[in-house]
Order: C-alpha cells, then structure tokens, then sequence
C-alpha cells in the first residue's frame, strides 16, 4: 500500500535558530500522531545551509525525515553555489523536492534537465518529490491535462520501473500557490485521479496503486482534512504553513 506523506518546504525562509525553534516545536506538537499506526511520513525540507542542524534535530528513528529543495544534476565539479544529490546524502538528506513550480519558472528548469536531476537524485539514494501543475491561464485555456501528462511523460517517465518506484508525484496548481486561492477537493482529486491513470499506462496498475500523490497547492490547517479525504490524495507538500508548528502539525494530524 502507498505511504501517505506530509512535506514541508520552507523555501528560503528561517534563520539557524529560528529554524531549530521550529523543529523543536513541531516535533513536540505532532509528536503522537507521528507515533500512531496511521502517521503519514512527514519530511522537513529547510534551505541548504540549515540541512544538517534540522536533520540533527529531528527524532532518530522517527517519522520525521529530512528532505532538501533541490540538487544539481553533476555528482561534483566546478559548480559554484550548486549542491549536489551526493552532498545531499552525506549530510542525511532521504528526500528532494524537484521541479517546483518556482524552480521552473524563476531558474528557466525544463523537463530535461529535471530528468537528469531525477537521475542524480536516484543515483546517490535520494527519494524525489517531483513536482508538475499548471498555470492560470493553462487551466483557463481548458488544457490542464495536456500540460501535466506532457510534464509526467518528457520529466518522469524515462525511469525503469524500479527507480519510479522511490518517486513521490506532487501535484502544484500554480495558480493556487501564494495566491490566497485554493483548488477545490474535487479539483484536485480530478487532477490525482489523472496522474495515476497515467501512471498506470506508462507503467502497471500496481505502479499507480503504490504511488504516493501529493496536493501542493496553498494547503493548511483548514483544508487538509477535506483534500486528504479523496481517494487519490496522499498527503500535501505544504509551504507557507508548515512554518507554523502549530498549523503543520495540525496538517500532519488531518490523516
């Protein structure tokens, strides 16, 4: 059976003691439901510099895991301010978010170069959050689900079976992040229940039944029981909330 899981992406946010204060807190507030038989994972990912402070911090052991925003698609080289999925590993990263909306549009990255991140990633034992979703104007345009099977198929589906199975799909409605806006249970669970369905033709049945689909769209305290309710809804890769230990935890505890 798919794993349900909640990640944070703290994007480029929180000082080294801010951002112990935080796992402190968290950790204590979702600590039970974090012990209970149905604890979804949950995945902290703090910006670079923070990476190995937090994983310190965290419960050995636990749910809890530490997962970065990004890697390069190099094991090593001459990079500057680049981190690599190796550096990533050694410093205890399990997870890493790829291809974020916001990685997409400020950084230019496309589904070629996310392919190669992928297969860093896999390559040093990472587990990939990777991420697709669609713009305003590609929803509005009625062509969300062109835009997104485009993305799993040139992003995504060049892996073997074998390494597809250590990914974790986040499904980011672009035009619900940061905008206050939200998509509605039914939305998101049309756009899941796709993904899976294409899951399935590019690989089997069993592949899209073991898969782990994440909501990433503005998610948070109040929502997510609803959004985590849909059949095809495993968990949410949360932003602006999980800065917030009372609503992240919360969040962990809507399962």
């Amino acid at each position: 059976m798919r794993q349900n899981l909640v990640a944070g992406n703290w994007k480029m946010n929180l000082t080294y003691p801010e951002a112990l204060a935080l796992v402190s807190e968290i950790t204590t507030l979702a600590g039970a439901a974090a012990a209970g038989a149905n604890a979804p994972e949950i995945v902290v990912c703090p910006p670079f510099p923070l990476l190995h402070a937090v994983g310190q911090a965290l419960p050995e052991g636990s749910k809890f895991h530490l997962g970065a925003q990004n890697c390069h698609q190099k094991e090593n080289g001459a990079f500057t301010g680049e981190v690599s999925a190796k550096l990533l590993a050694s410093v205890g990263c399990e997870y890493v978010i790829l291809g974020h909306s916001e990685r997409r549009q400020y950084f230019r990255e496309d589904d070629e170069l996310l392919s190669q991140k992928l297969k860093a990633a896999l390559a040093a034992g990472l587990k990939p959050i990777f991420c697709v979703g669609e713009s305003l104007d590609t929803r509005e345009a009625d062509e969300t689900f062109d835009f997104i099977g485009k993305q799993l198929t040139d992003g995504l589906f060049h892996l073997s079976n074998e390494e597809f199975a250590q990914v974790t799909v986040a499904y980011e409605p672009i035009w619900a992040i940061g905008t206050g806006r939200t998509a509605t249970s039914a939305q998101a669970q049309e756009v899941h229940a796709f993904i899976r369905e294409q899951i399935a033709r590019a690989y089997d049945g069993q592949a899209a039944l073991d898969t782990t689909i994440l909501y990433g769209g503005s998610a948070n305290a109040q929502n997510a029981r609803e959004l985590f309710s849909q059949p095809d809804v495993d968990g949410g890769l949360i932003g602006g909330a999980s800065l917030k230990a009372a609503d992240f935890a919360a969040i962990i505890q809507s399962f």
